[in-house]
């Protein structure tokens, strides 16, 4: 897939050729701009088709979760999900060992993409193998219930040593889920180390 990007007029002009994802409805470009998101669809003209293509486009390529949230587990190992992110999150949602001692929690579309990547060095590297494990093996499906709860099984909460104060936090495509007093050291660490983060980062051309 290619991709290219630039400013006409004030929009924010994102063309995509040849994308799998949002090839089978023919989208090829994709305008943004304050009054809302157009798509050009093959063979039609420029039209707003806000509430049916904008999920689509959302699904699909520009999903990003951010912020941070506290919440509290239940007697029953159930989390509310912060509600800002329950759209974009759907029915059902893919829980996993994260890294750093949390949990991931993935939309299911983005969770097919990770695993992909994942199952490419699975086969290889003694690293490889062992993140796979860790992610894949450990991967469990949670619905959404009607109140935006998730059931974690014992085996993630220990794992991640959730106790009962948690702190639910958006990272781009995923979710994390932090036990409340390990995301405070955690913070606190990166927090006093990002000069030398975006040192390093900048140097590596990734900002």
């Amino acid at each position: 897939m290619r991709s290219c990007e630039g400013s006409i007029n004030g929009f924010y002009l994102l063309v995509k050729i040849a994308s799998e994802d949002l090839h089978p409805v023919g989208i090829t470009c994709i305008l943004v701009g304050q009054s809302g998101i157009y798509f050009y669809i093959s063979g039609m003209k420029w039209e707003s088709r806000f509430l049916l293509l904008c999920r689509l486009f959302l699904t699909h390529e520009i999903s990003m979760f951010i912020g941070e949230y506290r919440h509290t587990f239940d007697s029953k190992n159930r989390i509310s999900l912060p509600s800002k992110f329950r759209k974009e999150l759907g029915a059902s949602v893919v829980v996993t060992r994260g890294l750093d001692r949390c949990l991931f929690v993935y939309p299911k579309a983005a969770w097919k993409k990770q695993a992909e990547k994942i199952a490419v060095h699975s086969t290889g590297s003694s690293a490889g193998r062992g993140l796979s494990r860790l992610m894949l093996a450990g991967a469990v499906e949670a619905d959404v219930d009607s109140a935006g709860r998730i059931l974690v099984p014992d085996y993630l909460r220990s794992f991640a040593a959730l106790k009962e104060k948690s702190v639910v936090a958006g990272v781009n495509d995923r979710i994390e889920v932090w036990d409340e007093k390990a995301w405070a050291t955690y913070t606190k660490a990166i927090e006093r180390d990002a000069d030398e983060f975006a040192e390093r980062l900048g140097t590596a051309g990734a900002l």
